[in-house]
């Protein structure tokens, strides 16, 4: 229970970039250090390591290193509110009530990409202004993998009129055609185990792709649509991204 005298309580969703540390904002960087206890997702491939989030906050801030929490986030579930899924967002959650409990003025989540964009920082929100109605919410933006794609690949992203979307490959390969259809630039994400499956609706369309795992990373990959061989498979975090042919400077204006 709270009271007037008492400090404000502010839950931080932190966007940490899509790898490199050096591409965690300066704003990012002061906050995560200035907060009284930093949360960093762990699937359950990570529980005993440091997972991407929290190893890009270490690199970038390694003077918070006794203020990290690691929060279960559950990857067995693909789709929908499962046990498994649910129970993962109730222990993050209990982590952060704890903290403010606790006397922390200040917890943050850092997340990779950004906090507004298919981000695990949705669900612990939701489930920490449940319970603590009083709490008040702010968002530190990050670079996303679609921009580190398109920088890595020296592609423009759109120019001029052209339509940009963002689909997780977890639509399904009708969505997604429908997009690929009405969209100039169209990006993928959580392609990895389905990736035959959205390269088989980019090609059908004749666009062109490229793919990039670990982009920003010195473990960075990129590969040409016409390279990938039939039936490859990716890492989960992976991401494709169909640019339309661009033949004259400026010709979208």
């Amino acid at each position: 229970m709270t009271h007037a005298t008492d400090p404000a309580r502010t839950l931080i969703g932190v966007g940490v970039g899509p790898g490199d540390p050096e591409l965690v904002t300066l704003k990012a960087a002061r906050i995560l250090s200035s907060a009284d206890v930093v949360l960093v997702p762990a699937t359950e491939k990570s529980a005993e390591r440091p997972g991407r989030a929290e190893a890009i906050v270490r690199a970038a801030c390694p003077q918070i290193a006794g203020r990290i929490e690691r929060i279960p986030f559950s990857m067995a579930q693909r789709r929908g509110i499962g046990e498994k899924r649910t129970a993962s967002w109730k222990v993050s959650a209990d982590a952060a009530v704890a903290a403010f409990e606790a006397g922390a003025t200040t917890v943050a989540l850092a997340t990779v990409g950004d906090p507004a964009v298919f981000s695990t920082f949705s669900y612990l929100r939701g489930n920490v202004e449940e319970r603590l109605p009083d709490v008040e919410v702010t968002l530190v933006p990050g670079i996303t993998a679609m921009q580190a794609l398109a920088a890595a690949s020296r592609t423009p992203l759109v120019e001029g009129r052209e339509v940009l979307a963002l689909v997780p490959a977890t639509v399904g390969p009708e969505k997604l055609g429908q997009v690929l259809d009405v969209a100039d630039s169209v990006t993928v994400y959580k392609g990895g185990r389905t990736l035959p499956t959205v390269l088989d609706q980019i090609r059908e369309r004749g666009r062109d792709a490229v793919l990039g795992t670990d982009v920003s990373m010195e473990s960075e990959e990129l590969i040409e649509l016409a390279d990938v061989a039939e039936g490859r498979t990716l890492p989960y975090f992976s991401t494709v991204m169909s640019t339309p042919a661009r033949s004259t400077t400026g010709g979208s204006l």
